[in-house]
């Protein structure tokens, strides 16, 4: 077959294919935020004001029973940080998670954590336990540090020491609340004056 016959066939087949008017992909709309997300997102921010619901009960991001947990946000000191890892805080309160479903232990931790931030304590304890035999394992353990990072009050946390519940618990630290911050700068400030 010569190169006039190859090309003689093909336009006969392609006789009644008709061309593509625009061949470009659309570019899908990026996803908008609703405004349920933006309060929940904002309710995420603060202790003071939020509702536990915007912690998710749907995922979190999941750790091994022997995993040892640690979080920072940014601009807490590292001997701040050094200080509660090695337990060196007293502790001022405590919250047992075990034998809670996720929801109820979500809104204990919440309202634990609201609470110390009123009364002034900024260490504490939770004990979530390992998890070796929840199914999947360390499912509470997994939720738990998955909302702390969430709770914008929490500056820092870390793997309690053994005698404090080892990999089953966590130091966690938390920021000063509104009111201790608005004193604070009164009393500095008389000082200046």
């Amino acid at each position: 077959m010569s190169e006039n016959d190859e090309l003689d066939l093909f336009r006969e087949m392609m006789a009644d294919v008709a061309p593509i008017k625009q061949d470009k992909v659309e570019v899908a709309h990026k996803h908008q935020v609703t405004e349920a997300q933006i309060a929940r997102r904002l309710a995420a921010q603060t202790l003071s004001d939020g509702d536990p619901e915007y912690l998710s009960l749907d995922y979190a991001k999941m750790v091994k029973p022997d995993d040892m947990l640690e979080f920072k946000r940014d601009g807490v000191q590292e001997g701040v940080f050094r200080k509660l890892r090695l337990g060196k805080y007293d502790i001022n309160a405590r919250l047992d998670l075990h034998r809670k479903t996720l929801k109820d232990a979500r809104d204990e931790v919440v309202n634990f954590l609201r609470q110390c931030q009123r009364m002034d304590i900024r260490t504490v304890i939770i004990v979530h336990g390992k998890g070796e035999k929840s199914n999947p394992p360390a499912m509470m353990k997994s939720y738990v540090a998955t909302w702390l990072e969430q709770i914008s009050d929490v500056m820092c946390f870390h793997s309690a020491l053994r005698q404090h519940g080892g990999n089953g618990a966590l130091y966690v630290m938390l920021k000063k609340s509104p009111e201790r911050k608005l004193e604070n700068r009164e009393r500095h400030s008389k000082r200046q004056g």
